[in-house]
């Protein structure tokens, strides 16, 4: 019994031990496996292949994928929160600091100085030929409320030019007044004025016996008075007028009354305009004597006239589509009759300002005076007829605009029918220098009107040039080819003028320059005693007048000027045998003041 037991007691004991290295065996075991998972797992990962994702569309996200909220929050609108009081306060300590910042200094542009502008100037000046200019404005007042001022003018000259042997000496002085009133709502001015001028029938081609030279009194003193004014009206309807009263004289009794108003209204449509212009014009004239004999001459006129037009304005188109009718009455002759005449005109922007078309039509009457003659020709005879000037039209098409910024130009080509168009003709001789004349301007030096119908195929040419501040270029130019019904020419009408101006000013200094050109004139001149039909045609050769000016500024005040006129020496004739006056040279100075 005893062996048995010990046999089967050594045989447990070795089993707990192999039991617990097996443990310890199956540990390690386990432990290697878990291990070798592990790596086989990273192998595995590592082994993956690179793929490519293609992106076919971005994704943008609609407000149709997103899920309302549909829950409300409770809001406790009865409970009341009493806010907590808070009080805020600081606890200065001062601290001592050795900083001191410097001042800034103001940078400013560096300006020219401003030029003072004064109301009132005086200038006078002396030439050649005893040649005195005075001229001075003077005015005062409110710039608010209301402005008085007035104008003085003289120029004059003794003559001198050669060889003739009546006088040619000439004065010019005029005196202008006015008064302004400014208003909120309408402006008003009253001007009046006299001007008296004085010429001689010096251009005859007569060798005169000494005796009736002597008897000779040349001398033609021209007149004018007048006063006027003009109203507007700033808010209404009826935008203003304009008036007129005028009295002209000369020293043969001839005298001419004028009275003219020309009202004016505006009325608005949507975007558009009307406005209308009214006239009244009534002239009465009397020459105490004609060429031919002792008998007056007299002449009354009264016109009537109303011009609508209707303005369309778009972006690049401006329309005005107007008419003038006119009611005329001759009330020596107690005729009457009905104008019309278009007033049609156009311009379309083709591009910005660089390139504009203009058209147009426009006629009128003009009423024709014995003072506009004489401001064309002061040398006609106080034996006038006058009349009328229906202009029935002037059709025109052109351009203008700029071909840079500083350069624009303006052209144009016309067609123009005028019935009785008035043309300046010499006077026939009354003597051969060996009889006596009654009237100083019967011997071959004076001029008539006479009437005819013209046609005239024209062109205008324009180009302006802003070089700089200092310097400015003008250059015009007109062409006109003239066809008359009755006449042989078109008498004292050039064909071609022309004109280049030129202004410089650079700190004090300013110069000018203007070359007027005269084409070829021509003129019908009847011999001593001989029928009309038997007479000459003669012409005036073409000329070219340069005049120069230039100066120096002192100051604000005071300004020195020189002028040079006909600086060629040219002696060219405008009318047959009126030469002018060779180089006049002219300084004096004009200084500045306010009141």
């Amino acid at each position: 019994m005893t062996s048995l037991l010990n046999t089967t007691h050594k045989p447990y004991k070795l089993s707990t031990f192999k039991i617990k290295r097996m443990r310890k065996l199956f540990i390690i075991s386990l432990s290697i496996f878990t291990i070798n998972s592990a790596f086989s797992q990273e192998t595995k990962k590592d082994t993956l292949k690179t793929e490519e994702i293609l992106v076919v569309k971005p994704y943008s996200p609609k407000i149709s994928d997103a899920f309302k909220v549909k829950s409300n929050p409770n809001i406790d609108t009865v409970a009341t929160i009493e806010k907590e009081k808070v009080t805020y306060s600081i606890f200065s300590i001062p601290v001592a600091s050795t900083f001191t910042p410097s001042k800034g200094k103001a940078k400013g542009l560096k300006r020219a100085p401003k030029e003072r502008l004064f109301e009132n100037y005086v200038s006078a000046g002396f030439g050649n030929f005893t040649s005195p200019l005075f001229e001075a404005y003077l005015h005062t007042g409110d710039p608010r409320y209301s402005d008085l001022g007035i104008f003085i003018n003289h120029h004059s000259s003794e003559g001198g030019i050669k060889d003739l042997q009546l006088d040619d000496n000439f004065a010019d002085t005029r005196i202008d007044a006015f008064y302004k009133y400014f208003d909120k709502y309408y402006n008003w001015q009253i001007n009046a004025g006299v001007q008296r001028k004085l010429y001689n029938y010096y251009g005859t081609n007569v060798d005169f016996d000494e005796a009736i030279l002597s008897s000779i009194d040349e001398k033609q003193i021209y007149k004018n008075i007048y006063v006027g004014g003009n109203i507007e009206f700033k808010e209404s309807f009826f935008k203003g007028a304009t008036a007129e009263l005028m009295n002209f004289s000369d020293n043969y009794k001839s005298n001419e009354f004028r009275f003219k108003i020309a009202p004016k209204l505006e009325f608005p449509i949507s975007t558009e305009l009307i406005n209308a212009e009214f006239l009244v014009d009534l002239v009465k004239g009397k020459f105490k004597q004609n060429y031919v004999t002792t008998d007056d001459i007299k002449y009354s006129f009264l016109n009537l006239g109303v011009s609508p037009n209707f303005e369309v304005l778009r972006d690049n188109l401006t329309i005005n589509l107007g008419a003038k009718i006119y009611y005329s009455s001759d009330l020596d002759n107690k005729t009457n009759k009905f104008y019309a005449y278009p007033n049609v005109t156009a311009s379309l922007k083709l591009i910005d300002d660089i390139f504009i078309l203009v058209a147009g039509a426009t006629g009128d009457l003009v009423q024709n005076t014995y003072q506009n003659y004489t401001l064309l020709n002061p040398y006609v005879s106080p034996t006038l007829n006058v009349e009328l000037t229906d202009k029935q039209y002037k059709a025109f098409a052109g351009a203008k605009g700029k071909l840079a910024s500083n350069i624009g130009y303006n052209f144009n080509v016309s067609h123009t029918n005028e019935q009785n168009k008035p043309l300046f003709r010499q006077n026939p001789a009354n003597t051969d220098g060996t009889q006596n004349i009654t009237q100083a301007y019967e011997a071959g030096n004076s001029f008539n009107v006479i009437y005819d119908n013209v046609k005239t195929l024209g062109f205008f040419g324009e180009i302006t040039i802003d070089a700089s501040k200092e310097f400015n270029f003008t250059g015009t130019v007109n062409y006109n080819n003239y066809t008359t019904e009755n006449e042989l020419e078109a008498w004292n009408l050039p064909e071609i003028t022309a004109t280049i101006s030129a202004e410089f000013q650079k700190n004090k200094w300013f110069a000018g320059a203007k070359l007027f050109y005269g084409g070829t004139t021509k003129d019908y001149v009847t011999p001593f005693e001989q029928p009309a039909a038997t007479g000459i045609i003669i012409k005036n050769d073409s000329y070219i007048d340069l005049n120069l000016n230039g100066g120096y500024i002192f100051s604000d005040r005071l300004t020195a000027f020189a002028k040079l006129n006909n600086a060629l020496g040219e002696k060219y004739e405008p009318f047959v045998n009126y030469q002018v006056q060779p180089l006049q040279v002219l300084a004096g100075i004009t200084y500045k003041f306010d009141l």
